[in-house]
């Protein structure tokens, strides 16, 4: 089962963009969705209204859904979790979530998520992960977990797994900063890369690839222009560049730190 959520673990939209992906890549079909109404303050995730082909307002409320894929050359078939954050009852939202991952007989969790963090865009997207005990850690070759702080909904799957004996990890894709509110296509580009080398899955990644492309070259036109966002890449080209790559941090010890950050700049909250 793979997993992201749209809200505070998905920087750039990188990680429910690569779950779209996938789901249009392998024809996924949704067979389960979760009921708004015990999860979700409608008044910050509001629903939308839409017109159907018949001329008629629809209401689509927001909410989560899971689907089913067969993946040509695997030996399992994969279910892709994709929707918002939810804002109450996040243990029996969890509880849900293990009970599909059972009646699945899904054998490894994988949650991906985005943060903003000191990188340049001028190099490569890193992802980093975790996994839910020393010993999974070590069989994927990630990093045991250390953070201490708040989480998301993410964390709080990956810890409902650890207890309920499902084996689980997380990948997180670094954003630059000063890109936030924008979707970078790169960074789920590196997601879906580290996801098919850890799971050994073959996966088309050629339309992400020039989605990617394309998205890097914008990028580095509009940084170009403006002084005080090139000083800034050069710098962090500098940190990047000496950076201990035995010491990396976790995503959400990164993503901590890059909202405290932003706090500290003016007109910060």
């Amino acid at each position: 089962m793979v997993v992201a959520f749209q809200g505070w673990s998905d920087a750039g939209e990188a990680a429910t963009s690569s779950i779209g992906y996938l789901r249009e890549l392998w024809d996924a079909t949704v067979f389960a969705s979760v009921d708004p109404e015990d999860f979700y303050d409608f008044q910050a995730h509001r629903p939308l209204v839409k017109i159907n082909e018949e001329g008629i307002r629809e209401i689509t409320w927001p909410t989560t859904d899971f689907a089913f894929a067969k993946v040509e050359g695997a030996e399992r078939d994969v279910v892709l979790l994709s929707g918002i954050e939810p804002s109450m009852r996040w243990p029996t939202f969890c509880d849900l979530v293990l009970d599909v991952a059972r009646t699945c007989e899904v054998e490894l969790l994988v949650a991906m998520g985005a943060l903003l963090a000191g990188r340049p865009h001028t190099r490569p997207i890193r992802v980093t992960g975790s996994a839910s005990t020393p010993e999974l850690a070590s069989r994927y070759g990630l990093a045991t977990p250390r953070y201490e702080g708040p989480t998301g909904i993410a964390g709080v799957v990956i810890d409902a797994c650890r207890r309920g004996g499902l084996d689980a990890v997380t990948l997180w894709s670094w954003v630059p900063h000063y890109l936030q509110g924008s979707p970078s296509p790169t960074a789920a580009l590196a997601l879906l890369q580290r996801l098919a080398a850890l799971l050994e899955l073959p996966i088309d990644l050629s339309d992400v690839e020039q989605r990617a492309r394309a998205h890097d070259a914008r990028v580095s036109e509009a940084v170009t222009s403006d002084p005080d966002i090139v000083a800034t890449v050069q710098e962090l080209e500098r940190q990047a560049d000496a950076e201990d790559l035995n010491d990396i941090p976790s995503g959400e010890e990164l993503a901590a730190e890059v909202e405290r950050f932003l706090r500290d700049q003016p007109g910060g909250r």
